[in-house]
């Protein structure tokens, strides 16, 4: 079987193993990165009395990005199974072991975690897209400080 990726097409593996040894910052796991340090920058703006949060409309605003978040992970969470997928059937070439265990059994496990993963995503989007709907309405009335 061909792999479907082309980097992988007749079971050769990438020039670079990993990865970590490209230049380029826009690989995958460089913008998975770069997504979940948004996430933590997000929750120390959102933390407590440092909040960064003031009135309504910007919790309309925090949670609008997050519901399309929770959107597109699916995508990428069905990506990487198909890509999983790719290099189950080159465990049998060899080029794709485990430190232990069977390679084609961690990858089954991944799989199935990534679908777990999707319905939870799935989820995740609804309960945001039910709060942004819910704070929608929402408008401040009260008094402002200077600073505001």
């Amino acid at each position: 079987m061909t792999a479907a990726n082309p980097r992988l097409r007749g079971a050769v593996a990438v020039d670079h193993p990993t990865t970590r040894d490209r230049p380029d910052t826009d690989t995958p796991g460089a913008l998975a990165d770069r997504a979940a340090e948004a996430i933590r920058a997000l929750n120390h703006a959102t933390l407590g009395d440092r909040s960064q949060l003031s009135f309504p409309g910007d919790a309309y605003a925090v949670v609008g990005p997050l519901v399309n978040l929770a959107r597109r992970l699916p995508q990428s969470f069905d990506q990487l199974a198909e890509f999983l997928d790719v290099l189950d059937a080159l465990v049998r070439t060899g080029y794709v072991a485990a430190d232990r265990g069977d390679p084609s059994e961690h990858l089954a496990t991944a799989r199935s975690a990534l679908t777990s993963a999707t319905s939870a995503a799935q989820t995740l989007m609804q309960y945001l897209d039910l709060t942004h709907r819910a704070l929608g309405p929402l408008g401040w009335s009260g008094p402002l400080t200077d600073d505001q």
